[in-house]
């Protein structure tokens, strides 16, 4: 979706600036916010893609307000409730009206889940790829309403295959819950003048991710 997430060569934000020296989390609750997060993605009620989703939909003054666990509580709280987890009311009162039956993660299993991960890598169908490493290809100028992975910024542009990942889990449409749809990904090189224009500086490229609906032959 075109939302206030996508700020890739957005101008007026600044540059990211990096805190090699700062800690993972710059304050207590955001670290139970990470981990409370992490255990309910294991109720299995969601995917990782319908969750992203859920952070995405939001209305830019909210989302550009928010720092980024903020976002990531906001997105919690509705998956919850969409998911008949907890109510609305359950939320804004803090307490619980009933019980659940939904899966736990006990405490001592946590590292095992987590070393153990969730990797989107599935078999690849029979066939060669349509693509291959050095062809050229270009992005399709599409608006999706839901999740993408295909930024804004480097739709209806040329760029160059430069490597294969295998067939992995399409993002769009496992974050609609239309199923995994497992497509080729490949990594696409784009000179920077082909994204920015001519004032782009010419020794720079950007890499970019992107599935197999995401292109077409240049």
């Amino acid at each position: 979706m075109n939302g206030a997430h996508d700020l890739g060569g957005v101008d007026g934000f600044g540059p990211v600036v990096p805190e090699p020296e700062r800690p993972v989390f710059h304050h207590a609750w955001e670290k139970r916010a990470f981990a409370i997060t992490l255990a309910c993605g294991f109720l299995g009620r969601w995917n990782i893609d319908m969750a992203r989703f859920a952070r995405e939909d939001t209305d830019p003054l909210t989302y550009l307000k928010a720092s980024y666990y903020q976002t990531w509580l906001r997105g919690l709280e509705r998956l919850l409730v969409e998911k008949n987890l907890v109510s609305a009311a359950e939320l804004t009162e803090m307490k619980s009206r009933g019980t659940s039956d939904a899966r736990m993660l006990p405490a001592d299993s946590v590292a095992k889940v987590l070393a153990k991960g969730g990797p989107a890598r599935r078999p690849d169908p029979p066939g060669a790829p349509r693509f291959r490493a050095g062809q050229s290809v270009r992005t399709k100028n599409i608006h999706p309403r839901g999740h993408t992975r295909l930024p804004r910024y480097c739709r209806g542009k040329q760029g160059i295959v430069r490597l294969d990942h295998g067939t992995q889990v399409f993002p769009d449409s496992n974050a609609r819950g239309a199923g995994e749809n497992p497509q080729r990904c490949y990594a696409v090189e784009f000179a920077a003048g082909e994204l920015w224009g001519p004032g782009a500086d010419p020794t720079l490229s950007v890499m970019v991710d992107l599935w197999d609906d995401y292109l077409e032959a240049a």
